[in-house]
């Protein structure tokens, strides 16, 4: 039987000593063909290195959130100002124009909705569709300790494989049950079972304490999930940690569309991301944006 190492604490993460990227900007991608290479260098800034998503993708399973009733009315005058768009593909051929020229991170998962269990999850989209509607990546939830843990998994490693033969990189997406705990220890075994089995890139939560032990024990890089509504300014100041912690980028939903002055919200995370705005200049920045309307 496999040993757990539950109890044991020597560990060494060298949180000090940056990941070897052997000549390509992204860790633990220096390997992969142009075209995945290619991908993955729309989803992230080249020059900085993050990136800035843009997730609207929870009506797969949560209907008409709040926030996104009317995507084209609220949400699409937002998106020029990612650097890439998470949502379904019924969205994006209804909703979204094709002139927008933003990397398409899409989700490919699906089944159960708020009502039934969430890790019941099957592949809901055929990869021949993503080449299709031309995206730089496809996604879908994994859930490590869920009742369909396996089940997830397997979805995952289908969809790498078929993201392999295409070079399309495929994003993890670490999701957390009411019964999880959302601790440094969880996360880390999430993202590395995530990337151990071959996702080019792993969405998942920051937690206060030892946030990078979790971005050095993954191999590939961690994309910050902005999970639920938060003021602007404590928003902020977790997009910030995580960047200083060692994140790639953020995937910001409820943050941006719930916020009372989206587009402020929008360019202060850009601000935090790429240009390193620490929390209170960030948040003088939105209050600026929100101020002139």
């Amino acid at each position: 039987m496999a040993e757990y190492d539950k109890d044991k604490q020597a560990k060494d993460y060298y949180t000090d000593i940056p990941v070897n990227t052997h000549g390509f900007f992204l860790k633990g991608a220096h390997s992969l063909d142009w075209g995945m290479k290619n991908r993955l260098s729309r989803i992230f800034r080249p020059d900085t290195g993050k990136t800035v998503m843009f997730a609207i993708d929870h009506g797969y399973f949560q209907g008409p959130t709040t926030g996104l009733e009317r995507p084209d009315v609220n949400i699409v005058p937002l998106m020029p100002h990612a650097d890439a768009i998470m949502l379904t593909r019924g969205i994006l051929r209804t909703t979204v124009p094709p002139s927008l020229n933003k990397a398409v991170v899409m989700r490919c998962s699906g089944g159960p909705s708020i009502l039934k269990e969430l890790s019941d999850e099957e592949l809901a989209v055929d990869i021949e569709d993503a080449i299709r509607m031309n995206v730089s990546a496809i996604t879908l939830q994994v859930f490590i300790g869920g009742e369909f843990e396996t089940r997830s998994i397997h979805n995952m490693t289908k969809l790498i494989d078929m993201g392999l033969r295409y070079g399309i990189p495929t994003m993890a997406v670490t999701a957390v049950g009411k019964d999880m705990v959302r601790d440094a220890k969880y996360f880390r075994l999430a993202c590395r079972i995530s990337a151990e089995l071959g996702a080019q890139i792993v969405k998942t939560y920051y937690v206060p304490e030892d946030f990078e032990t979790i971005v050095a024990s993954c191999p590939v890089p961690i994309v910050m999930a902005g999970g639920k509504k938060l003021p602007e300014q404590e928003a902020l100041t977790m997009s910030w940690k995580a960047i200083q912690e060692g994140a790639s980028g953020v995937d910001m939903g409820r943050n941006i569309f719930q916020s009372d002055a989206p587009l402020a919200m929008m360019k202060a995370v850009n601000k935090v991301v790429h240009e390193g705005l620490n929390p209170s200049e960030a948040y003088e920045y939105f209050s600026s944006i929100r101020a002139d309307g």
